[in-house]
């Protein structure tokens, strides 16, 4: 029994440590793509959400501002967050499908490709905080001790998209209309979500309650008024904000892994 055990614990071991190396060397080659024969490399990474909040900023900051102090912090914000989700599920999407000639040559845990696209969008988030932490000088707003809870937020987040992220991979597979539709259901969600706007503008000009009700339970509503708490108001989200973000992030995981195990077996007949 004591050997059995140990020869199972080594090969969990050993499976982690394959998959993670894999999931190095997938994220390491999508850098390297992605900035090859790029005369500004990563610092574009930091000038497109800039870039974005400027224009955004003078086009929307006389309709949509609403008192909101900080306007282009609050703006780049919402912007990078929703960005993150965006890109990591588009790329997550076809991970399967991109990935067909190598899942016909070699066994690989098929998991890797959609989860790895997430974490790709992670490096790329954090290159874009630079841009917040930019902004946050140039408006002096100075950090507080608030952001040691950014890591939770991001990992309730990763968790989300890469939910998501297995979910839309495997639909892809099997349908290529999903590939059309979530381009449609991104910009339907990017304007549901207070990226631009102020949810409080519902409340002040009396919006009915079920319209009040799908926005508050959006959860990238909720992802972004996570970072917002800590980055711009600097203080502790609200109860209902962190639980609805946990949960949104445990529905997701449980029915990305759920279909994703229910299907992937069929994958190789049809890539």
């Amino acid at each position: 029994m004591a050997d059995s055990s140990a020869n199972h614990s080594n090969y969990v071991s050993g499976t982690f440590s394959k998959d993670a190396f894999i999931l190095r060397q997938l994220v390491s080659t999508d850098f390297k793509l992605k900035y090859r024969r790029s005369i500004l490399g990563v610092v574009w990474s930091v000038l497109n959400p800039l870039l974005m909040m400027i224009v955004m900023s003078v086009v929307f900051s006389y309709m949509f501002r609403y008192n909101i102090e900080n306007y282009p912090l609050y703006l780049i914000i919402g912007n990078i967050t929703f960005a993150f989700m965006s890109d990591s599920t588009n790329q997550g999407m076809t991970s399967i499908i991109n990935a067909s000639s190598l899942l016909k040559k070699i066994k690989v845990d098929r998991f890797l490709f959609p989860v790895q696209k997430v974490l790709f969008a992670l490096v790329n988030f954090a290159f874009s905080f630079v841009a917040v932490l930019a902004v946050m000088l140039w408006f002096r707003v100075v950090p507080t001790w608030h952001f040691i809870l950014l890591p939770v937020c991001l990992l309730l987040l990763v968790v989300f998209c890469s939910g998501l992220g297995l979910l839309l991979s495997a639909a892809a597979v099997f349908f290529r209309d999903v590939m059309h539709l979530w381009g449609v259901v991104i910009t339907a969600w990017n304007y549901l979500t207070p990226v631009f706007w102020d949810a409080q503008m519902l409340v002040d000009n009396h919006a009915p309650w079920f319209v009040l009700a799908v926005v508050r339970l959006n959860p990238m509503y909720n992802y972004i008024q996570f970072m917002r708490d800590i980055v711009l108001w600097q203080t502790v989200p609200s109860f209902e904000t962190v639980a609805l973000c946990v949960v949104w992030a445990v529905v997701m995981i449980a029915i990305g892994i759920f279909v994703f195990k229910k299907t992937e077996h069929k994958f190789i007949l049809y890539i």
